[in-house]
């Protein structure tokens, strides 16, 4: 719902801020008073087309118009933001703004994030409907018939989508198998000529790694080596034991000599020559354990003279192949089952291909099965929409006029998940007179009654959000009953006959439909000789019944006249 509309030098208005409420709005004032001026500046803040013309004469700056919208949270604008990437809160406003320069150049805001005019535009289409003498815009577009006659019948789509959906798989399986099948000669040999690289290579997960890590320890095994040998030196081998052994039986002799000579056992001298010779015992036994684990190294680098130039070309075969086919080393065992499976299904394509023909042909008819379905309920509920077009028509002083719903097959090639139909709303003014669009058939007099009377039909049953829907001087040309049956449909657009109320602005010289309306402006021009503005009030319920009052009298507003509008407004 629009809650308010903010106007910066557009045109004749200056200034201007607006609250707008629920329901009908009624917008009057003289022929020229510029009443199109709101109009307008709305449609500069939802992306209508514009032009420097619109920038007040003498404006300081540029022309602006903000439009303020309190949406639903399921309102589908949400979703079109997400698409956009634009930021928004469901629990807050959204704010459109525009502004115009002099030269033509205009910049566009949404929630004030700068963004394209195309996006105020699309914003726009799914906020409101323009309807007016010259143009209709949102409910005659034929592209937005398919979904309205589906909404107005309660049609749903989604059987059709799913099988569509089935169809469209399982034609891109059969695709994919089809062109598989013709490169398949080329691609067997190239497939075979790969994959028996491969399996002479034999590529194992973690191989470059351990590959690598081998090679540098190799390269380095030379040296290593030569710094064992020099320990193994340094220890003396096998000559270290024997002369460590040699002194351990020395000083064994030595201490039985001093025992025989009667030397005291726990004397100084005995106990010293005791401890050497434990300490001799034990450096035999560490200079053992110290040589045999020097040449336990020795031995772990001992290797094949050609075992380094074995890793290099091994390493050095698996980065070229991985060159070659522009992959990671570490991914040749996946590239090597992946060129296998390729060759089972190249083997096996023609049977895969046959049941996969088979499945799209099964999808096809489900899908056409469906669509025909479909169909049918769209024809049902295109003839129950014609009758209440055309129920809605006379009162519009438009009865010679017919309406109809053409439901047209597509081609298969163009059907998708909302069937094989083109939808189309189309009429006839006169007996005789062919069918073809609104907008092309009607006059500019007719075709907002036209739109008038669609949408009333339309709103007996379409639930959900509505749209702001502006009427631009939809009783032009008619008066009396005609331009109360014109003020009751719009009465009726606003409060809801199907229990979701809307909210509708009208601009009219209609005092029928003014008095229809639950709020009602005023829109006037005041100045001198140098400028003119125009200014809008909101009227009070006195005012209201003055202003539909001379929209009945005219220049002199007489009792008679005011007593006509109190009939009109009770």
């Amino acid at each position: 719902m629009l809650i308010g509309l903010s106007i910066r030098d557009v045109v004749l208005i200056e200034s201007l801020d607006l609250a707008i409420g629920e329901g009908l709005t009624a917008l009057t004032g003289e022929t020229g008073a510029g009443k199109s001026i709101i109009l307008d500046a709305l449609g500069l803040a939802t992306g209508a087309r514009a032009d420097a013309g619109l920038v007040r004469r003498g404006a300081a700056g540029h022309a602006s118009a903000t439009a303020i919208f309190a949406l639903t949270a399921d309102h589908p604008a949400f979703a079109y933001l997400d698409e956009k990437g634009l930021d928004y809160a469901r629990d807050e406003d959204l704010v459109l703004r525009r502004q115009l320069s002099p030269d033509g150049r205009s910049r566009a805001f949404v929630n004030d994030q700068a963004t394209s005019v195309g996006v105020l535009k699309d914003l726009g289409a799914l906020l409101l409907e323009v309807h007016g003498q010259h143009e209709t815009v949102g409910l005659l577009d034929p592209k937005t018939h398919r979904g309205l006659l589906d909404a107005f019948g309660g049609v749903s789509v989604g059987a059709v989508g799913v099988a569509w959906s089935g169809w469209r798989a399982g034609r891109t399986k059969a695709d994919d198998l089809r062109d598989l099948a013709g490169r398949a000669a080329a691609e067997t040999e190239d497939l075979t000529l790969r994959l028996s690289e491969l399996d002479r290579l034999d590529p194992r997960e973690g191989e470059e790694q351990s590959l690598a890590e081998e090679r540098a320890l190799l390269s380095s095994a030379e040296k290593a080596m030569a710094d064992i040998a020099s320990a193994q030196d340094a220890l003396g081998g096998d000559n270290l034991s024997g002369r460590l052994a040699q002194a351990y039986r020395a000083l064994e002799r030595a201490r039985d000599r001093a025992l025989q000579a009667g030397a005291p056992a726990e004397g100084t001298a005995m106990t010293r020559l005791s401890a050497a010779c434990e300490a001799v015992d034990r450096a035999i036994v560490e200079a053992q354990e110290a040589t045999a684990a020097i040449d336990n190294v020795a031995e772990s680098f001992e290797f094949e003279p050609d075992r380094l130039e074995k890793a290099e070309e091994r390493l050095f075969a698996l980065r070229g192949m991985a060159r070659k086919l522009n992959v990671l080393v570490e991914d040749l065992p996946a590239k090597r089952a992946e060129f296998a499976a390729r060759l089972q299904a190249i083997e096996t394509s023609e049977d895969a291909l046959k049941a996969a023909d088979k499945e799209a042909a099964e999808a096809r008819e489900a899908f056409l099965y469906a669509a025909e379905a479909l169909s049918a309920e769209r024809r049902a509920a295109g003839d129950a929409l014609a009758k209440a077009v055309e129920a809605e028509l006379t009162p519009l002083k438009l009865e010679k006029a017919k309406f109809r719903v053409t439901v047209e097959p597509l081609p298969e090639d163009r059907g998708g998940p909302a069937g094989l139909d083109r939808i189309a709303f189309e009429i006839s003014t006169n007996p005789g007179a062919p069918f073809g669009p609104m907008e092309a058939i009607a006059s500019g007099g007719e075709l907002a009654r036209f739109a008038l009377a669609l949408k009333a039909a339309l709103a007996t049953r379409s639930g959900g959000p509505q749209p702001l829907m502006i009427f631009d001087e939809v009783d032009q040309g008619v008066g009396g009953a005609v331009a109360d049956a014109v003020g009751l449909r719009l009465k009726r657009l606003a409060d809801g006959s199907n229990g979701v109320g809307a909210q509708v602005l009208v601009v009219t010289h209609s005092a029928q439909v003014a008095a229809r309306g639950d709020a009602h402006w005023r829109i006037s021009k005041s100045g001198d000789d140098t400028s003119t503005r125009t200014k809008v009030e909101p009227l009070t319920p006195a005012q209201r019944e003055e202003e539909i009052a001379r929209m009945l009298s005219g220049a002199e507003v007489t009792e008679a006249a005011r007593a006509a509008a109190r009939a009109l407004m009770a």
